[in-house]
């Protein structure tokens, strides 16, 4: 996203003193804010002997595009990002920002690390490669809001593009509502908040009151299990490790923009008869992904997975009901 394609706050207001009548979603088009939607954290695939897989990650992106999703994102915790080294996640940034050229989705780059510089050298190397936007879960460092401010600002004077606060996965510190909101007064691009944090709904209802001035985006993540009514209380998107289903998000999309309440139903409630496998045979994320012929591999360095033919027939049962709502 280019600095023209983002309203400034003078802008904003000017139209919503325009707009008084609209509903909320109207105003949210008026400001022709491109961060909404279904934005898919990718997964990081291997080879068999236990290298990223750029290959595969270069078409992990075409599959997203071609399934219709807003944006991609990469590396945050369901791409493995801790068990990444700093050249592969660089490397990464490259493959992505190439295999994402001229398919119209965004991209952010996951540019966190355990401190401030560590963070700095990522960010500088993303803004090069000119993202859309980028995120930051808090430095695991810090040992106090203070400090966390002093980390996003540094992060505000590389880059004036969107910035997501990820408000879980640091230190053991919350961010409130209050530092959330002084933050993006302070830093204006910081107005774009992955909200994960203790009671989720209740935060995001009570960062909705300072919508649109000075927040601008509040997504959900959690695979999207809470994403139906995230939609209907009027968030933004959601930002998750989905890329498997990537279809499936679009849709859920598509369904809401349109108001078509019972496709979205459906869709949703099919997507979660999967999901709820997740705990019962680990790994049937990958196995999807090496099934829609994405991954090469199963391979991940969380740990080994294997499947019985039990399980793969379970995998399966539920990965058809999903079948009206796949591109391929």
């Amino acid at each position: 996203m280019t600095n023209s394609q983002l309203i400034s706050r003078r802008e904003l207001l000017v139209s919503l003193s325009a707009s008084a009548l609209l509903p909320y979603p109207a105003i949210l088009s008026a400001a022709e804010n491109k961060m909404r939607g279904a934005l898919m954290i990718l997964s990081t695939p291997y080879t068999d002997d236990d290298q990223v897989d750029f290959e595969d990650l270069a078409k992990e992106v075409r599959f997203c595009a071609q399934c219709g999703v807003q944006g991609v994102v990469w590396p945050q915790n369901s791409s493995e990002q801790r068990y990444l080294s700093s050249q592969e996640r660089m490397r990464g940034f490259e493959v992505i920002a190439e295999a994402s050229r001229g398919t119209g989705m965004s991209v952010v780059f996951g540019v966190q690390a355990d401190d401030t510089q560590g963070m700095i050298n990522y960010a500088e190397f993303a803004e090069s490669l000119n993202p859309d936007g980028m995120i930051a879960i808090p430095p695991t460092t810090a040992n106090s809001l203070s400090e966390i401010r002093d980390y996003y600002k540094a992060l505000c004077d590389i880059t004036a593009k969107p910035i997501f606060v990820q408000t879980s996965g640091g230190p053991d510190i919350e961010l409130t509502i209050e530092f959330l909101v002084d933050l993006a007064r302070e830093f204006p691009q910081c107005g774009y908040i992955k909200e994960e944090y203790g009671n989720v709904h209740e935060r995001m209802l009570a960062l909705q009151k300072y919508q649109p001035d000075p927040i601008l985006s509040i997504f959900g993540a959690t695979l999207g299990r809470g994403w139906l009514y995230e939609m209907r209380i009027g968030t933004d998107g959601v930002m998750t490790g989905g890329a498997m289903y990537a279809d499936v998000y679009a849709k859920l999309w598509d369904f809401y923009e349109k108001g078509d309440e019972l496709s979205l139903r459906d869709c949703y409630s099919k997507l979660l008869l999967i999901q709820n496998l997740d705990n019962l045979i680990p790994g049937v994320r990958l196995w999807v992904m090496q099934k829609r012929g994405i991954f090469k591999t199963t391979k991940s360095r969380r740990g080994v997975y294997s499947f019985s033919s039990m399980q793969i027939a379970e995998i399966e049962y539920r990965y058809n009901a999903l079948e009206p709502y796949l591109v391929t």
